[in-house]
């Protein structure tokens, strides 16, 4: 695996980003860096180098990412192949994603940087990844899409109907967490969750006291689940995607939509999508990896 680059130059070439400390949470059972390195996000990277922050400060408590053996032994590991999707590589097939959805899907939606939640959960960063959520202006959308990786493994919190006054709300805000692998007991994540949501509401001198989003349901639907252990980055990234096509109309008694269960997709459709995406970001000449 050659080492990790970032981003491109403008004619297709790789080039690594110009930050002295960059860090790439590997995913799956394995890290996916051709070092020790520490990276983040092109669009992470890019917000903090604005912001001034001393990133001997921000990234102290960030792990270190090893490659395995048998990553080392293999020349042909790459996305499409394995599925194995590190941070810059997802934020760079969601921001693909995101540009090839009309915009009028996209209208009532938005999305969180891919390692926001991961740098929340340090107390280093946690101010500043809030005030970076402030600036987005998040509860002017009716859905908000939060990639979670915790533990090497992606999952999806859309946080709905946050934005609606109290007492004009024609839908109760909810949380769903949506998960391919439910044998990890994602229900764990519910304390971050929480927290998380709570301190945005702080951020934001919003009215709504903490009483009121206890009480906001977190829903964990049965969902498609992997049958290989490195490909929950895709199946986040599918569940974003067939969520955005089917904007919520129809509900279950708990409150969930109605699309959104163990029968959502086959596996088939979305080893089509990976393709297809996987194929839309690959001709724009970006980082593949190796």
């Amino acid at each position: 695996m050659s080492p990790p680059h970032c981003g491109n130059s403008g004619n297709g070439s790789r080039h690594p980003i110009n930050l002295s400390i960059v860090h790439s949470i590997g995913v799956g059972h394995h890290c996916i860096t051709g070092s020790r390195f520490k990276m983040i996000t092109r669009q992470a990277a890019k917000t903090l180098k604005k912001s001034g922050e001393s990133t001997s400060n921000i990234f102290s408590a960030l792990p270190l990412c090893k490659r395995s053996k048998r990553l080392r032994a293999s020349k042909q590991t790459n996305c499409r192949h394995d599925k194995k999707l590190d941070s810059n590589l997802f934020q760079s097939l969601l921001e693909e994603l995101w540009s090839r959805t009309p915009e009028q899907r996209r209208r009532s939606c938005i999305y969180l940087d891919c390692l926001w939640f991961f740098l929340y959960k340090d107390k280093l960063t946690r101010t500043k990844v809030l005030s970076w959520i402030k600036k987005k202006q998040i509860f002017s959308k009716r859905y908000i899409f939060v990639p979670i990786v915790c533990w090497s493994h992606w999952s999806l919190l859309i946080l709905c109907h946050f934005g609606e006054k109290r007492q004009s709300r024609a839908r109760k805000p909810y949380m769903l967490l949506l998960d391919s692998l439910h044998k990890t007991d994602p229900r764990r994540l519910e304390p971050d969750i929480r927290r998380f949501v709570l301190d945005i509401y702080r951020s934001e001198e919003r009215e709504e006291n903490e009483d009121f989003l206890s009480e906001i349901p977190l829903l964990i639907p049965k969902v498609p689940q992997q049958k290989k252990g490195e490909e929950c980055g895709i199946f986040v990234l599918y569940f974003l995607h067939l969520f955005m096509q089917n904007v919520p109309r129809s509900y279950t008694q708990e409150g969930c939509p109605c699309f959104v269960n163990e029968d959502w997709f086959k596996l088939e459709e979305l080893e089509s999508f990976h393709n297809e995406i996987h194929s839309a970001w690959k001709s724009k000449g970006l980082m593949e990896v190796q």
